[in-house]
């Protein structure tokens, strides 16, 4: 009977040091590094929700930046393309056909009837010079600003009229009926112009080219007043217009040469074909195009209701680029938050490991997961800050109060909770140092992808480093 006691005894008590086993294994876990890790990482990950509602701020107002932007441009000018001048010229063409008819008695006789056709010639310059001047001006509309310009354009050159029919004696050109056709995007962004000038004669233009189909858009002058007394007149049409960041031409002479300057420093030469010289610099930047006929797709001349071309099949320009926008900068800024914040993570978490592994006191060196949430959500603060404070101050100025004022707080909250101060100098150290690197980033275009790739790299290589002894304190 003592035996059968005891017997149960061992086994109750074997029980009970297995539970207790059990129960200190599990409260190993939940102390573990392993666990706080997970948990740590689990915190990072529910970052990214307010990491993507911060983005999706920032696209909200990107859209309405654009949509006040377009505004402006309705009120100022849109894009601007110039295409011309185009001579238009009528005639009669007299033909007389003669016809053999045998009447109802069988008489034959001969018949000659006058067959008056009226066409209409379309005629492109032999010689095609364009010159413009782009100004560069800031319109702002609350507190949004967008780049626009004011265009200075002397368009000259002249028109062979030897391919004009005048050599058939059976052909009456209606000069007084001719009218000369400039096609231009926005008219209404027209400021100022100046009288057609035709071999010391003047013309006056008019609303309308008079061709619908080749030049929806931009005037026309009559040439009733000016005589047709040479066979390669040189003309020149000079006006200003406003434009939103674009301008462009179509090279319809035989031979065009254009030149297009601007005190802006950040072209962007866009278009079916590349100025064939150019100058950039700090003070503006200066190109020229020189285009033979051969580039597009359309002839010198052809008659109106035969064929058809279009005229801006092929055009050239420049745009007024703007190096990389706010809202960019701030949405490439956002990419970056979550490598921010799990190297911010990590680094509290390698505190933990180095203090506990020094002082053996594991309750004294873990930090709350309320604290690490409180540090993530300031590292996610930046952003709203950067994003407000750029649409009112220099994005540099604001770029330098937002990540002070974020890596200030961070710091003075790392002293009070890990009441070290060499722990608070180096996470001011480390943040000051992460900002400063997406600074430069962010300021980069053709080269922002190499250099953030070769910081995280760096920062990989540093987190090796740290982290190559974390297992044996587990």
């Amino acid at each position: 009977m003592y035996s059968m006691l005891d017997k149960k005894g061992r086994t109750q008590m074997a029980s009970t040091e297995e539970l207790t086993k059990e129960s200190v294994t599990k409260q190993s876990f939940f102390k573990s590094l392993t666990f706080r890790s997970l948990l740590v990482g689990l915190l990072m990950l529910t970052m990214i929700i307010p990491l993507l509602m911060v983005d999706d701020i920032v696209r909200e107002r990107n859209s309405y930046y654009h949509s006040v932007i377009d505004n402006i441009s309705k009120g100022w000018g849109s894009d601007q393309t110039v295409i011309g001048p185009v001579l238009v010229v009528p005639y009669v063409e007299h033909i007389t056909s003669v016809e053999t008819v045998t009447d109802s008695s069988g008489v034959t006789k001969t018949v000659s009837r006058d067959v008056f056709t009226d066409k209409t010639m379309v005629l492109l310059p032999e010689e095609l010079n364009i010159d413009a001047k782009l100004n560069d001006e800031h319109k702002k509309r609350g507190i949004y600003d967008t780049l626009v310009y004011k265009a200075d354009l002397t368009i000259s050159g002249n028109f062979d009229l030897g391919l004009l029919p005048t050599a058939n004696k059976n052909t009456n050109i209606r000069w007084k009926k001719a009218w000369l056709s400039l096609g231009l995007s926005d008219t209404k962004a027209i400021t100022s112009s100046t009288p057609l000038r035709w071999e010391g004669n003047s013309a006056k233009f008019e609303p309308g080219t008079r061709l619908t189909k080749i030049l929806p858009n931009g005037f026309h002058a009559s040439m009733k007043n000016i005589p047709m007394d040479k066979a390669r007149p040189a003309f020149k049409i000079q006006l200003s217009f406003k434009g939103n960041t674009r301008f462009r031409f179509a090279p319809v002479g035989e031979t065009s040469v254009a030149q297009i300057e601007s005190k802006w420093p950040h072209p962007s030469f866009q278009g079916d074909i590349l100025p064939t010289s150019k100058i950039i610099s700090n003070e503006g930047f200066s190109a020229e195009w020189r285009i033979p006929h051969l580039a597009r797709n359309y002839p010198q001349s052809w008659l109106m209701g035969e064929e058809s071309y279009k005229l801006n099949g092929v055009t050239t320009g420049v745009d007024l680029f703007t190096p990389v926008s706010l809202y960019s900068k701030v949405s490439r800024a956002v990419k970056y938050g979550a490598l921010f914040i799990g190297l911010t993570f990590l680094t509290f978490l390698v505190f933990e490991v180095s203090v506990t592994s020094a002082s053996k006191t594991v309750r004294k060196s873990k930090i709350h997961i309320i604290q690490y949430a409180i540090i993530g959500i300031s590292l996610i603060l930046f952003y709203l800050l950067l994003i407000s404070l750029s649409e009112q101050i220099p994005f540099m100025m604001a770029y330098i109060y937002a990540a002070s004022t974020i890596v200030g707080i961070i710091t003075l909250y790392t002293f009070a909770v890990l009441k070290s101060f060499g722990k608070g100098m180096f996470i001011l150290i480390l943040l000051s140092s992460l900002y400063t690197a997406l600074y430069f980033i962010l300021q980069m275009e053709d080269y922002a992808m190499l250099a953030g790739a070769g910081v995280m790299l760096f920062v990989v290589v540093i987190l090796m480093i740290a982290t190559r002894n974390i297992g044996h304190a587990d």
